[in-house]
C-alpha cells in the first residue's frame, strides 16, 4: 500500500465499473483464502450505466459472494444530467435482486442508518449485500443543491468559504 493512501483503502479506480469486478474478485479470493475479509465496493448511480457493473453483479450473485457489499451513493445526477434522462436506472433495487442480491435502501445523509446498515453486513447468507444510499448532490449548500455543475467542479476560495458557512450553520 502507498504511503500516501488511506488506512482500509485497497484501491481506487479511476475507470467508471471498473470498481465491483475489482471487488468480486478480493471478495471470492478471500473466501477461498478462508481469511474472513470482506470487500466494500463504493459506487455512483451513474457508474451503473456500464455494462460491466451488471456483469459484475451477476458474477457475485452467482458466485454467493456474502462477503462483498456495494454501497451505491443515488443521487441521481451524473456528469451528462440527471441519471433519469441519461439512462433511466428503475426499477434499481429490483435489479440487484434480480441478480441475487440482498439490497436495502437508506437515506444517505443518515448516519445512524449507514451505520445501522453495515453493521447488518451480510443481509442475507450467501448473498452479496448492495446498500443504495439515496443522497442529494451538495445537499447543504444552497448553491450546490442538485447542481449537476457540482458532478464535476470544484469551488473556488469564495465559493468554498460559502459552501462552509452554510455547512456550520446547519450543524
Amino acid at each position: 500500500m502507498s504511503h500516501t493512501a488511506a488506512a482500509g483503502i485497497e484501491v481506487s479506480t479511476g475507470s467508471l465499473g471498473h470498481g465491483l469486478a475489482l471487488g468480486s474478485g478480493m471478495a471470492l479470493a478471500a473466501r477461498r483464502d478462508g481469511c474472513g475479509a470482506r470487500a466494500v465496493v463504493l459506487m455512483s448511480d451513474g457508474e451503473c450505466d456500464e455494462g460491466s457493473i451488471w456483469e459484475a453483479a451477476m458474477f457475485a450473485g452467482h458466485q454467493r459472494l456474502d462477503n462483498l457489499v456495494a454501497i451505491v451513493d443515488f443521487n441521481g445526477i451524473q456528469s451528462l444530467g440527471h441519471v433519469s434522462d441519461v439512462l433511466r436506472l428503475d426499477p434499481f433495487a429490483d435489479k440487484w435482486r434480480a441478480f441475487g442480491w440482498s439490497t436495502r435502501e437508506i437515506d444517505g445523509h443518515d448516519c445512524a442508518a449507514i451505520r445501522e446498515a453495515l453493521a447488518r453486513v451480510p443481509f442475507e447468507a450467501g448473498r452479496p449485500t448492495c446498500v443504495i444510499a439515496h443522497t442529494t448532490k451538495g445537499k447543504g449548500v444552497s448553491f450546490m443543491e442538485n447542481q449537476i455543475v457540482w458532478h464535476y467542479r470544484s469551488p473556488s476560495t469564495d465559493e468554498l468559504a460559502t459552501a462552509l458557512l452554510e455547512l456550520e450553520a446547519r450543524a
